[in-house]
Formats: C-alpha cells, structure tokens, sequence
C-alpha cells in the first residue's frame, strides 16, 4: 500500500509533508506534490502535516479521487524528489478546499 496525494494539494502544494516523509519519496511539480508509491513505507507521518488534508492511505481514498493513485506514480517519475519546508504557492489558502481543481494540474 501506498500514501497518496489528492486533488485538494493542487495550487496550493504545502510543503509540511515532505520535511517529515523519512524516505524521500515526495516529489514537486509546478503546483502539486506527488507521493513515488515504490518508495512510500507507509508511514503515516505525512499525514498530520498537511494543511490541505490532501494525502490518503491508498485504500481509503474519497470517491472520486482514485485517478490520483496512478497520477501519483506517474508525476514522481518526472519530478523532483523534495524534502525541504518552502513557502506554499501565493493563493494557498484561498485554494484550499476549493473543487474541480484537476484541470488546474500543471504536469
């Protein structure tokens, strides 16, 4: 099993679970994180840092969020691992808990 990263951490990409993940296996796009599930122990201590409340064990994902288990793995292939705390992007929390944002996705 896996962690995964949902829909609610686009444009907003708060960086408080990547500084705790033990195992590097968060990587950042241009206004998303994603969770490298070949990499994830299953630890569960991003969880708790994320402002967003945006990352879900795999098996408890919320309807409609499953497609994130696979754009998960396919964003980390492209993108930089990261494991440092940087400021979230300007209109975070104007974004947080906003929906429909997937169109927003920018790979």
């Amino acid at each position: 099993m896996t962690y995964v990263v949902t829909e609610n951490c686009i444009q907003c990409k708060y960086t408080d679970c990547a500084v705790v993940c033990p195992v590097d296996c968060f990587h950042e796009g241009p206004n998303f994180l994603a969770i490298d599930p070949d990499e994830c122990i299953d630890c569960d201590a991003c969880v708790p840092e994320c402002p967003a409340e945006a990352i879900f064990p795999e098996a408890e994902l919320p309807p409609g969020q499953e497609k994130f288990l696979e754009l998960n793995a396919e964003l980390a292939k492209n993108w930089p691992v990261i494991n440092v705390k940087k400021d979230a992007l300007p209109d975070a929390d104007k974004w947080n808990g906003a929906e429909g944002k997937l169109q927003y996705l920018k790979k």
